[in-house]
């Protein structure tokens, strides 16, 4: 078990490097965002994540779409940079399609390989890590990424409020005649253990005796509410406060950012059919910045240490 006795010991920060055009895909927008914005997360979000993390002495896990890095040349070179620094570039996917686990074996491992090759080129070392586009896994993705000698998965996200959350917004969406991008997966993940764990084979949501280890998201112990940057960026300061204070009581705080948390949507020219529906767009980036600077400080306060994923899985594994 990572960690033990009272308190956390580690704490890992990832980012989903999801690019606008799959927020346009969520919210069933019309058209895709202009080529001047296209690719905002990973020429300026990027950036400021890596003076985020420098402030902290921090390094973190950056889960990469692998098409983004032929589309954006420009991107790529920071991604590259980030990993000379020293933080991990794991693999999310080739092109984030949300039904993955819907696309058969042969589809899905040409997803996972597309990208695998594309990021080790850009970052110099081969993916030990995945996360699935939308958190959705089945047997078959925990089966091909073990077959392929991965080290850890980080997709479970058992959170009730989560995905209620979802389940609202796409039948909602659905009755206006909008059919949403996005996928609802299997509701087995609420049943997932909330600390790392061995998955079974065919059912990655049940403890059992793969070697690849699961990572799941950070939720709090009794109501499962997501402590994620969304969640972290939204809340007023007090609830803020008490969900990372809750999170950091477990052994191990997996803490779960997005690109976008780091987005400001007036000096970045994001769309503003995209803006109205997406709340964090309209918190101002000093506002997000000053909630995740506190947040940080207050992991390091309470004594866990930072380590990248694949160095959690790695003890996990060696500790199991």
């Amino acid at each position: 078990m990572v960690g033990s006795g009272r308190g956390a010991r580690v704490a890992s920060v990832s980012v989903d490097l999801d690019s606008l055009e799959c927020y346009f895909r969520i919210h069933a927008l019309e058209g895709m965002p202009s080529a001047d914005v296209r690719y905002t997360i990973l020429q300026r979000c990027l950036p400021r994540f890596r003076e985020l993390f420098a402030r902290h002495a921090l390094r973190a896990t950056f889960f990469v779409v692998g098409r983004d890095l032929a589309e954006d040349p420009a991107g790529a070179a920071v991604l590259a940079a980030l990993s000379r620094d020293g933080h991990e570039l794991a693999n999310h996917s080739y092109s984030h399609p949300y039904d993955l686990v819907r696309l058969g074996p042969v589809a899905i491992a040409s997803e996972i390989d597309r990208a695998h090759l594309a990021i080790a080129a850009c970052g110099g070392a081969a993916p030990v890590g995945f996360r699935a586009p939308g958190y959705e896994i089945s047997g078959d993705v925990i089966d091909i990424l073990s077959a392929r000698g991965y080290r850890y998965d980080s997709s479970a996200f058992p959170s009730a409020a989560y995905y209620g959350a979802k389940a609202a917004v796409m039948g909602a969406m659905q009755l206006v005649g909008r059919k949403s991008g996005s996928f609802l997966g299997s509701p087995r993940v609420l049943m997932a253990p909330r600390r790392p764990y061995h998955p079974s084979a065919g059912a990655p949501y049940r403890q059992g005796k793969l070697d690849i280890v699961e990572l799941p998201m950070a939720v709090t112990r009794w109501m499962r509410w997501p402590v994620i940057g969304t969640s972290l960026i939204t809340a007023p300061e007090w609830m803020r406060k008490r969900m990372v204070a809750a999170a950091l009581r477990e052994p191990f705080f997996n803490l779960e950012l997005h690109g976008i948390d780091l987005c400001d949507a007036e000096v970045d020219r994001i769309p503003a059919e995209l803006v109205a529906r997406q709340p964090d767009l309209r918190r101002p980036l000093s506002v997000k910045l000053a909630a995740l600077d506190d947040t940080l400080a207050e992991i390091a306060a309470a004594g866990a240490r930072f380590q990248r994923l694949a160095e959690v899985a790695s003890h996990a594994a060696a500790t199991a």
